[in-house]
């Protein structure tokens, strides 16, 4: 049974904002899903105004495992991952959207084809939402960006957007940082020369809540983004190591 101060093998990332309703019904599912691992789960409230912290405070009083980190203001999502990625003790990081639609149960697959893997900081298990649970105007929308992005990056990866990835600290903290950054995660480790897997997992219908995401601005902001990309991916360069001293 892992102690509070053994060092975990695995944190679960959870950025969340306005998320009150979601807070203790999904760290009781990671614990469920996780049984067996040594893990730590570190929530990063991203300036919520609602009753997220006070929801946070229970879980640590009920959930010794749990931690938290909270932004005075909004970074958004991508900073908000950065932060508990940082944050977080174990080598190898699980993210999930803190919307309740990723399935924790999900997780052990992913960080099974981590653990394999001969380089774990130059890999990464992207989930892949095979039915999603959103609606019309968002699968369409999604399926269009996802088309564009393949194509102009060919990041090798059908569904960026899904919040659940499992990669190792070292790898993840070893990539440029911008906003938006979590959307092309396989872009990003594919430039430094890594390797990226896709694992169909399970998308829930959100039960609890407001999205915080709109479709438009969404749009908007990603073109930039993905010529932002395109350029660090141009300018990049990969060496071939010939030898190092221990």
């Amino acid at each position: 049974m892992q102690t509070d101060t053994a060092v975990p093998e695995l944190a679960v990332v959870v950025p969340v904002k306005n998320e009150q309703d979601n807070i203790l019904s999904l760290i009781g599912e990671i614990h469920a899903a996780l049984e067996g691992v040594a893990f730590e789960v570190v929530y990063v409230d991203d300036g919520s105004d609602d009753r997220t912290p006070a929801k946070l405070a229970e879980a640590k009083a009920e959930f010794p495992r749990v931690r938290s980190v909270r932004h005075k203001e909004s970074c958004g999502q991508s900073q908000a991952v950065a932060t508990g990625v940082k944050a977080a003790r174990a080598r190898f990081i699980a993210t999930l959207d803190g919307d309740g639609q990723n399935d924790p149960a999900d997780i052990p697959a992913l960080l099974a084809r981590l653990r394999e893997a001969k380089n774990p900081d130059l890999f990464l298990v992207a989930g892949h939402r095979h039915k999603r649970r959103d609606s019309a105007v968002k699968r369409y929308s999604s399926r269009f960006a996802n088309a564009l992005r393949r194509a102009l990056l060919n990041d090798e990866t059908p569904d960026t957007g899904c919040g659940l990835k499992v990669f190792s600290r070292a790898g993840f903290l070893d990539l440029p940082r911008f906003d938006h950054m979590h959307r092309y995660l396989p872009a990003l480790y594919l430039r430094n020369g890594g390797q990226v897997v896709s694992v169909p997992v399970n998308h829930r219908p959100r039960e609890r809540g407001v999205s915080k995401y709109g479709t438009i601005d969404r749009a908007l902001v990603g073109i930039t983004d993905l010529m932002g990309v395109m350029w660090l991916i141009r300018r990049s360069s990969v060496p071939e190591i010939d030898a190092a001293d221990e």
